[in-house]
């Protein structure tokens, strides 16, 4: 399906000097200042880092817009996942919540007014995690962040006493490659073999619904990449890669599986 749009699209490149790990929006306070989030690592002195850097666009349509950069601090290594979530205690200053390939937990502020960073609170290497975490997601609300690894499920309270804990830990048993929030006490996490758990807080001592199985109707394993659930919660988006001797497929899936456990 085409896009369709009164203007013409504009694609601008925007070339940086280090390799961006992540990306995202920041929250915009005016219609005239835009900012970006990045995660970087600099190959040339091997120092990873996490900057904020002001967009703005030309005022010629054919001139390219600029990227100012604002602040930066180094970060323990190179970040796996970047999420951005509402402050629980100030709405200027937006919460960052970033894990690395070492296992620490990172948390921001971002003041939206000056473009500042500010270290929160972290969750140092082997605090939680022994490895490195493969995805992490934040409450809609910005009061706790999950966070995932090879075996592990744990989580992060975020506000003025902030605390950490263990969800889940299989020794290694099951392999966790994704998570995302599904209401403010339930979380889905993805992994290996297809598998698929549903989470909820109110019940401890795992998942409260598994989903296992081939979906691809063989007998070849894969690895969930991504999930994203509807609000409605009926209906679940799933991003797989498919495992095969011969070669790789990237499927797009989505599913109404969860609509009939209503927690």
């Amino acid at each position: 399906m085409a896009f369709t749009s009164p203007n013409p699209i504009q694609i601008h490149r925007l070339p940086q000097y280090t390799y961006i790990d992540a990306l995202r929006w920041l929250p915009q306070l005016s219609a005239f200042t835009r900012r970006i989030l990045l995660a970087t690592y600099d190959s040339d002195t091997s120092t990873p880092s996490i900057q904020i850097l002001t967009f703005t666009p030309s005022q010629n349509p054919k001139s390219t817009p600029s990227l100012t950069h604002q602040s930066s601090l180094s970060t323990p290594s190179r970040i796996t996942s970047l999420k951005i979530a509402p402050s629980p205690l100030n709405p200027s200053k937006p919460l960052i919540a970033a894990s690395t390939f070492s296992g620490s937990l990172l948390f921001y502020s971002a003041d939206l007014i000056d473009g500042s960073l500010n270290l929160e609170f972290s969750v140092p290497e082997k605090g939680l995690h022994l490895g490195a975490v493969s995805g992490i997601d934040v409450s809609d609300n910005g009061s706790e962040c999950v966070s995932v690894e090879n075996g592990r499920v744990d989580l992060v309270s975020i506000g003025e006493k902030w605390s950490v804990r263990r969800v889940f830990d299989s020794n290694g048993l099951v392999s966790y490659s994704t998570v995302k929030w599904a209401s403010p006490v339930e979380f889905v996490t993805g992994g290996l073999g297809f598998g698929m758990h549903w989470w909820d807080q109110r019940k401890p001592g795992g998942p409260v619904v598994q989903f296992k199985g081939n979906w691809s109707r063989g007998t070849t394993s894969g690895i969930v990449h991504s999930v994203d659930i509807h609000r409605s919660r009926k209906h679940t988006c799933l991003v797989w890669l498919l495992l095969s001797f011969l070669v790789n497929f990237i499927f797009l899936k989505i599913c109404s599986v969860f609509h009939s456990f209503t927690m």
